[in-house]
């Protein structure tokens, strides 16, 4: 049973679904913001019993030796292993766990273990972004039975969410700076261990975070962000490449998107990709709408804000991250190492979302639990149209603290079925992401993709 906590104790105790409220916030509520709430939305607070300390502005400053460029080191070096969850001991933490964490412990009773580390609140975004945020909060609406905003910018649209909906645009539009440019891979391994990895160059230009962005300019313009992919490896594959643009108003213009074939060297209007669309050379491991723990149109599921609770989560993985760590060291069979992984006992909220009568999805419920401090999504139980579970996604997140963001490193999709994973953001043997770049609009059309493909 989830509990709930601090301010959604009374708010949420009706669990408001969907599409009813467009809540824009009352002044006194917004002034909660930095005061009894963070500049984002979370309780401030400490727990009762002191196990996650109160928020006191999370990393601000990079560690000393760090240079823009480097693989991010450890902020936290000193900080040991109090104990570790097993599937000997799981149940005793069982309502800090998610059904999904809970599941992969049974199948995996050998090998798949949660090292607990100490609880830091790490997570933080620059001061322009949290001013957005208390403007957002009196102004932003949700448009179209949610499948839309309107009056946001820069900062978190909907601080104190008054339903699932808003919960979800918050995790689709945090902050992850202006614009990035990543270099890495994923890779889908098998039961036995096996894997190849996929080598992806891609640019991600986020319209909605720019300094110069208005919400008068974002309804005009209608783009929220702008994606390229290309895949560097495997050579049969080498050149294939996917633009994508992500609309604001998904109902007056739906998401675009674009892909080119080397075999072919053209360029063709992609319209399915999205929703349960296969993932690109993801092995049948994840769905379009799993990137990133989940992206694009809401419009196929009821959401339902179900309340808050403490939970164990990947957090500040920065031994996960780290250029020392080899892709042999961290695909293992069945799941991540879990020797590289550190985890902490966070508050989340938690959002239902259940497939619509008459819409289709291979993932009939999902239940996303997204991190009170930053709205990165930590965890994803998926459940196939039997009701039973299918998939666990799990966010191994980092702050990138030259930005300042609070993102993943590394996201893994944990398949109970088949029993492989597929694992998405390796970067430990490639150039660090460059959040410095700054890519102009005529970089991001077809044109451009297919110039790009044939190199």
């Amino acid at each position: 049973m989830i509990r709930k906590l601090g301010i959604v104790a009374a708010a949420l105790s009706l669990a408001l679904s969907g599409t009813n409220a467009l809540a824009k916030v009352s002044e006194a509520e917004a002034n909660k913001l930095g005061n009894e709430l963070t500049p984002l939305g979370a309780e401030k607070a400490g727990n009762a019993d002191g196990s996650i300390p109160a928020w006191t502005g999370g990393i601000t400053s990079v560690p000393a030796g760090y240079t823009v460029g480097d693989h991010h080191q450890d902020p936290y070096p000193e900080d040991k292993v109090l104990f570790e969850i097993t599937a000997q001991n799981y149940k005793e933490y069982a309502e800090y766990l998610s059904e999904g964490q809970k599941k992969l412990f049974e199948t995996y009773p050998d090998t798949f273990r949660m090292p607990v580390y100490q609880t830091r609140r790490s997570a933080s975004n620059p001061q322009s972004i949290y001013d957005a945020t208390k403007v957002n909060a009196t102004r932003a609406e949700l448009l179209d039975d949610g499948n839309g905003i309107k009056g946001a910018v820069l900062g978190i649209p909907f601080p104190v969410p008054q339903n699932g909906l808003e919960a979800i645009w918050n995790h689709i539009l945090r902050y992850r700076g202006e614009a990035v440019q990543r270099n890495g891979g994923q890779a889908a391994v098998t039961t036995g261990g096996d894997y190849n990895v996929i080598g992806f160059d891609e640019q991600l230009l986020i319209k909605y975070a720019e300094e110069s962005a208005t919400p008068e300019k974002l309804t005009e313009d209608n783009i929220l962000f702008m994606f390229k992919q290309k895949v560097t490896k495997p050579a049969r594959l080498a050149g294939t490449a996917l633009l994508v643009h992500e609309t604001v108003d998904q109902v007056k213009e739906p998401r675009k998107a674009w892909t080119y074939n080397t075999g072919q060297r053209r360029v063709r209007l992609a319209p399915n990709i999205a929703y349960d669309t296969p993932g690109t050379a993801a092995d049948g491991l994840r769905t379009t709408d799993d990137f990133d723990m989940f992206n694009g149109s809401p419009n196929r599921y009821d959401w339902k804000l179900v309340g808050k609770q403490e939970m164990f989560v990947a957090y500040n993985n920065y031994a996960l991250h780290s250029d020392n760590a080899s892709y042999e060291s961290i695909l293992t069979p069945n799941h991540v190492n879990p020797d590289l992984t550190r985890w902490e006992k966070h508050r989340v909220w938690v959002v239902e979302a259940t497939l619509k009568e008459g819409f289709r999805h291979i993932y009939q419920k999902r239940v996303f639990f997204i991190d009170e401090d930053s709205w990165q999504i930590q965890v994803a139980d998926m459940y196939d149209n039997r009701g039973e579970l299918y998939r666990v996604g799990v966010a191994y997140g980092v702050n990138y603290y030259e930005v300042p963001t609070q993102w993943s490193t590394l996201d893994a999709y944990y398949d109970l079925n088949s029993r492989r994973y597929l694992a998405i953001g390796l970067d430990n043997e490639e150039e660090m992401y460059d959040f410095t770049v700054r890519p102009k609009d005529v970089e991001f059309t077809p044109q451009a993709l297919r110039r790009e493909g044939m190199r």
